[in-house]
């Protein structure tokens, strides 16, 4: 089956892809194109998922770079292929025929440009990511390998919407304690929940980093099952496990 892979119109002719779960080997609860090393699938399997990956964004596996993503706003800065998984969740380079592969399922995928400098990056953009600066910190990244920041496009891939986002009242408050006005990322649900805006707050944090092209390119993760793998409808479901969508972007 052909791999899908969605692209935002703002990147332009930057090769990128949002990818889905159709397309890949992996089967059972994992079944389609499981990219996420960390999960309990088989790893010759994820490793030839990768490497269809890689085949469509015309790399060598070995140069499709990820990071052992922790919910962190550290940035690892990578300049040649390389199997290695720094501990971080955003990563930034100007170096042509590096693919930078950001694992998701739920989260944001963020992938950035200056086309004119010739640096690009990507983000894993959860809500602690999100709220603890992972965005700006990678634009900041960017600018010390010469990107400017009037110049940076951004996108948002698929990722849990509003409507599938049910959250406590201790979540709102984690937000709000650090900033009233983000209450308006929130919208009354049953009882005391509430419904959290996950890609609204990425935009928004983008804007406040100075990245004036940022767009979300729609699709809810939890909402679409047979194109998107989600952490929190496979809780709902009991599932033990759960793969992970890779979103690439390369020079």
């Amino acid at each position: 089956m052909t791999l899908e892979s969605l692209t935002a119109d703002n990147l332009g002719a930057v090769h990128h892809g949002f990818f889905s779960r159709k397309g890949g080997a992996s089967e059972g609860i994992y079944a389609g194109l499981n990219c996420g090393a960390g999960s309990a699938d088989k790893s010759e399997i994820v490793a030839q998922n990768r490497s269809r990956v890689a085949d469509a964004m015309k790399v060598e596996p070995i140069a499709l770079v990820g990071v052992h993503q922790h919910h962190s706003a550290d940035v690892a800065h990578i300049e040649a292929p390389t199997d290695a998984r720094p501990k971080a969740d955003a990563m930034v380079t100007r170096t042509k025929g590096v693919a930078l592969g950001i694992l998701t399922a739920d989260c944001q995928p963020v992938l950035f440009a200056d086309i004119e400098a010739g640096v690009i990056g990507a983000a894993h953009a959860g809500w602690k990511g999100a709220l603890n600066g992972v965005l700006s910190r990678t634009v900041e990244e960017m600018e010390a390998l010469g990107a400017q920041r009037k110049n940076i496009r951004a996108a948002i891939g698929p990722c849990i919407s509003q409507r599938a986002y049910e959250v406590g009242p201790e979540f709102f408050e984690s937000f709000t304690s650090q900033d009233p006005a983000f209450s308006r990322f929130f919208a009354s649900g049953k009882d005391e929940r509430m419904q959290f805006d996950l890609p609204s707050f990425g935009l928004h944090m983008l804007r406040e980093a100075g990245v004036e092209s940022a767009q979300w390119i729609g699709h809810c993760t939890y909402s679409d099952e047979a194109r998107f793998y989600s952490y929190r409808r496979t809780t709902h479901h009991r599932e033990t496990d759960y793969g992970r969508l890779i979103s690439v972007i390369r020079l």
